[in-house]
């Protein structure tokens, strides 16, 4: 059982002392590994609270209905648990996660890893996404997975997923919108966001979409590795027909050629500063 004082008190020293992120991408938050102590062999991700106990609440019944999910599913995934911490006055929404090992992650590994070992990568991680979509019907409420080359570690030739948050489970589409808003870490998002409001919202709708989640990890996948793009489209082509039949005729219209992002997300990124880097 976690001891939520020694959580807090890790949380703070580290907020002291100013530690490095393991992860600039923060879009919701930087995750960091302390470097001692009962949580070393942690990674532990902390949000921005709020007043209101009721969404808090149903937050936190919604991160432990997904992560029971994405199991059920048979996403492979590292240990992970979902807190409300107090902390000065407030509460305070953290995950804390077992550590993959770095030198696992998905993303630098694609960057420098010859052509045919990317493509086992894709493999793993196609696999991923097929079984969680060819199960997914099972849930009687409305559910997304966000499968992007930086949310996934190989570990052992299996793609391990650990991106949790926001929670893809149970929000309407809208609910899901501001969920994008109230709890990205960027003041800047969260101020220009509510006149952006659509274009904030559509953010959301590939993670929701089976063949979109499998065109999105190709079209990464060759903004990556520009050179093996041909290589990353013919996978996508034949994994979509071989492993995802009901979505194959969607999926293979989008890998003609290479995918690209949506104009307004790099927008976004650009205007957030944001970065490709993991987000662990």
């Amino acid at each position: 059982m976690t001891d939520l004082a020694a959580l807090a008190e890790t949380i703070r020293r580290h907020e002291a002392a100013q530690g490095q992120p393991i992860s600039r991408l923060g879009y919701f938050c930087a995750p960091f590994r302390p470097a001692e102590g009962p949580f070393a062999d942690r990674v532990i991700k902390v949000y921005r609270g709020m007043d209101d106990a009721a969404m808090l609440e149903r937050l936190a019944a919604a991160h432990d209905d997904y992560v029971a999910a994405l199991l059920e599913t048979g996403v492979p995934m590292p240990e992970t648990a979902f807190h409300l911490l107090e902390m000065e006055g407030a509460r305070v929404p953290v995950i804390v996660q077992e550590a993959l090992p770095e030198a696992s992650l998905m993303r630098p590994l694609m960057q420098v890893a010859p052509r045919d070992e990317t493509l086992a990568m894709m493999e793993a991680a196609g696999q991923v996404i097929a079984r969680f979509w060819n199960a997914a019907d099972r849930f009687d409420t409305r559910i997304g997975f966000h499968p992007s080359i930086r949310n996934f570690a190989i570990v052992d030739g299996v793609a391990m997923f650990y991106d949790t948050f926001p929670p893809l489970i149970h929000y309407s589409r809208d609910e899901m919108g501001r969920m994008l808003l109230l709890f990205s870490e960027k003041r800047l998002m969260r101020l220009i966001g509510p006149f952006m409001k659509a274009r904030v919202t559509g953010i959301q709708d590939e993670w929701y979409s089976p063949p979109e989640t499998l065109v999105g990890l190709v079209g990464s996948a060759c903004r990556l590795r520009p050179e093996h793009a041909e290589a990353y489209l013919s996978w996508g082509r034949d994994f979509a027909a071989r492993e995802m039949p009901r979505w194959a005729d969607e999926a293979i219209a989008g890998m003609q050629e290479a995918p690209r992002l949506p104009g307004y997300w790099t927008g976004f990124r650009k205007l957030l500063g944001l970065q490709g880097e993991p987000n662990v």
